[in-house]
C-alpha cells in the first residue's frame, strides 16, 4: 500500500510502532521494521550510551528503516540528536513539539522529523516549523493523552496541514487503517497493539493483565503525575487516587529515589525534568516528583513484571485485543484486513 508515509520513510506498509518507554526496545523495533512497519525506538528511559548501543543492536537485526523517539524538553536532547546523526538514524520522533532549532538541525542532516501532537494548533505549529509529518493521537490513545477523540481530531488536523498525518489512538486492525485513510491520514500508529505481540519483551504476566482487561478497565487518571494519563486501572491507581497529599509525597520520593539511582540523574536534574512536564499546570510537589519519575512506575510493570507496584499505560484498544501475534503476523493480518475492507467498499453501490 503506497501512501505519503511509506514514500517519506521508505517502509512497505503505512503502519507505525510507537516509541513506548521500557517497551520499544531493539527486539520489538527490529521485528516491526522487518514486518514492513516503521519501528520507533524509545530513548527517554535510556542513558545516552545505552541509546547508542540500542541503535546499533537494531541495525544488526534489520536493514529496514527505523526511528528514535526523543523528549524534546530533555536537557540532553542535543546530545541524543548527535548520537542519532552519528549512527545514521533517518527518522526522529518526538512526544513533545521540538524547537524550530532542533527541527532545523535534524533536517539539515536529512533526518525525517515526525512529532506527535494532541491538538490541531500544535500540528499547525510544528508544520510551520518544518516538520516532515505529524502523528496525531486522539484521546483513546495510551499514556499522556488529551480529551478529543481521534474521529474528531484527525479530520481537523488533516484539513489544517499540508504534511502527511499519521493517525493514533484506537487503532488495532485493518478496518481502522482504512478508516484512517478515508479521513485523509497517510497511515496509523499503534502502541498497545504492538506491546501485545510475542516480540514485545513485556513480561507474560503483564501481558495477561492487558488481555484480561475490558474497555471499562482502561481509565484516565491524574493521580499518577497530575496530568491526564490513560492506563489500566489497578490497586495502585486506586490507592493513589484515594491517598492524601502526605502519602502521595512519600510515595513520590521513594519512586524518585529509585529512578535516580537507575538513571544516574541528580536530584536537581530530576526536579528540573519534572517541572518541564508541568506544561503550565498547577501541580503539587508530589505530582512534580511523580512526573519526573513516571518512568520508574512504568518500569516496575513493563520490565520487572510488578503489576502491584507499577503503572501500565494503555490505549482503550486493550479491551478488544485478545491475542499475541508476532509483529510479522500482526502487520500481515492488518494489511490483509485492509485489502478485504477496501474490496467490500468498492462493491458498495
Amino acid at each position: 500500500m503506497d501512501t505519503a508515509l511509506t514514500r517519506l520513510v521508505g517502509i512497505r506498509h503505512p503502519v507505525v510502532q510507537t516509541g513506548m518507554g521500557w517497551v520499544a526496545g531493539p527486539r520489538l523495533v527490529s521485528a516491526a521494521a522487518n514486518a514492513g512497519a516503521l519501528g520507533i525506538l524509545a530513548s527517554a528511559t535510556m542513558t545516552p550510551d545505552r541509546l547508542r548501543r540500542a541503535i546499533r543492536e537494531v541495525r544488526s537485526r534489520t536493514d529496514a528503516p527505523f526511528g528514535v523517539n526523543l523528549r524534546a524538553d530533555a536537557a540532553d536532547a542535543g546530545e541524543r540528536v548527535s548520537i542519532m546523526l552519528e549512527e545514521g538514524v533517518r527518522v526522529a520522533s518526538f512526544a513533545l513539539a521540538p524547537s524550530p532549532e532542533l527541527i532545523a538541525r535534524l533536517k539539515a542532516a536529512d533526518v525525517v522529523v515526525i512529532p506527535s501532537v494532541g491538538a490541531r494548533r500544535h500540528a499547525e505549529k510544528v508544520a510551520a516549523w518544518g516538520a516532515d509529518a505529524v502523528i496525531v493521537q486522539g484521546g483513546e490513545g495510551g499514556g499522556h493523552t488529551g480529551e478529543v477523540a481521534t474521529t474528531v481530531l484527525l479530520p481537523q488536523v488533516v484539513d489544517a496541514v499540508d504534511i502527511p498525518v499519521v493517525a493514533a489512538g484506537g487503532f488495532f486492525d485493518g478496518r481502522g487503517l482504512v478508516a484512517a485513510l478515508s479521513y485523509g491520514a497517510a497511515g496509523v500508529a499503534m502502541g498497545t497493539r504492538f506491546l501485545l505481540t510475542s516480540d514485545s519483551t513485556v513480561p507474560d504476566a503483564v501481558k495477561r493483565r492487558y488481555l484480561a482487561a475490558t474497555v471499562r478497565d482502561v481509565t484516565v487518571t491524574r493521580a499518577v503525575d497530575g496530568l491526564p494519563h490513560r492506563m489500566l486501572r489497578t490497586d495502585l491507581v486506586d490507592s493513589l487516587e484515594r491517598s492524601g497529599r502526605s502519602r502521595r509525597l512519600l510515595h513520590a520520593v521513594r519512586r524518585a529515589a529509585g529512578f535516580r539511582a537507575l538513571s544516574g540523574l541528580t536530584w536537581r536534574r530530576l526536579l528540573r525534568d519534572g517541572l518541564a512536564m508541568k506544561h503550565g499546570k498547577d501541580l503539587t510537589w508530589s505530582q512534580v516528583l511523580l512526573a519526573a519519575n513516571t518512568p520508574m512506575l512504568l518500569r516496575s510493570a513493563m520490565v520487572d513484571g510488578r503489576t502491584d507496584l507499577g503503572v501500565m499505560a494503555s490505549g482503550q484498544v486493550a479491551g478488544v485485543i485478545d491475542d499475541l501475534p508476532s509483529c510479522a503476523e500482526l502487520v500481515e493480518r492488518i494489511m490483509k484486513e485492509a485489502d478485504e475492507t477496501l474490496q467490500v467498499l468498492r462493491a458498495v453501490r
